[in-house]
């Protein structure tokens, strides 16, 4: 699965693991349980591991853009690593 998601600090971090090209489906699997851990914590902080990322297709680029208007205010910090 190009999406893969770790829990640290009980559910206050989220590290989002991505590689290969991500569709709108492995959004389906994100979302959910991105906004459980808004629920239970509010404001949460995200770590996304960009290694072997080779981009979205047009529909996660879409749920990608809805999920970052919707939750903006929910993020306390973010923060991305990847190659180059």
């Amino acid at each position: 699965m190009p999406i893969q998601l770790d829990e640290q600090n009980e559910g206050r971090i989220l590290v989002v693991h991505v590689s290969g090209k991500l569709t709108s489906a492995d959004y389906a699997h994100f979302v959910p349980e991105f906004e459980r851990l808004v629920l239970v914590h509010g404001k949460i902080r995200l770590l996304f591991d960009m290694t072997g990322f080779h981009g979205w297709d047009a529909g996660a680029a879409w749920e990608d853009f809805k999920i970052g208007i919707h939750h903006f205010s929910d993020i306390e910090r973010l923060a991305m690593i990847g190659e180059k």
